[in-house]
Parts: C-alpha cells; structure tokens; sequence
C-alpha cells in the first residue's frame, strides 16, 4: 500500500491571495481592448495607464497574502524570457 501525504489545507487567506493573483491577469488583458474602445485618446490613456496600475497593485496584494515564494514562481512562470527554456523539474 503506498501512503499518501495528508493535504495540507490552504487558508482562506492563500485562497483570496491566489483570486487575487489570477485576477490581476485580467487588469493586464485590458489595456489590449481599450484602444478600439469609442473613447476620446485622454480617456484611454486614463484607462490603460489605470489598469495597468491597479494590475501591479493587486498583483502584490495577493502576493504578501500567499507568500514571497509562491508569488515569485507566478512572476517568474508568467515572465516571456522563461517561456522558451526548458524546465529543470521536467528531466
């Protein structure tokens, strides 16, 4: 029989941090829609530059929430430089 280990039950504090997190991916989606938007150029620099702040904030609000480490292997798995090397853990 192989033993399992037990889960570890994640607080509603990491839960929130992690919606938070994930959240913010659409704050960074935004400012690509915005443009075609039938708003005058001032209100879309408002807008793009709102989001992209709002973004970052809610980003790091969620990130103390869940932990330096986790919230550093989301930054670091979403950065495009990473994208192309091949991962240590899958060899």
């Amino acid at each position: 029989m192989m033993q399992t280990e037990p889960k570890v039950k994640k607080t509603l504090l990491y839960k929130i941090g992690m919606s938070l997190i994930i959240s913010s991916i659409i704050f960074w989606v935004i400012p690509f829609g915005i443009p075609f938007l039938p708003l005058s150029s001032k209100m879309k620099v408002i807008s793009i530059t709102s989001s992209l702040v709002l973004a970052e904030v809610v980003f790091w609000v969620g990130a103390i929430m869940v932990g330096k480490e986790v919230a550093g292997k989301i930054r670091k798995y979403f950065n495009p430089k990473n994208w192309r090397k091949k991962h240590k853990e899958e060899a």
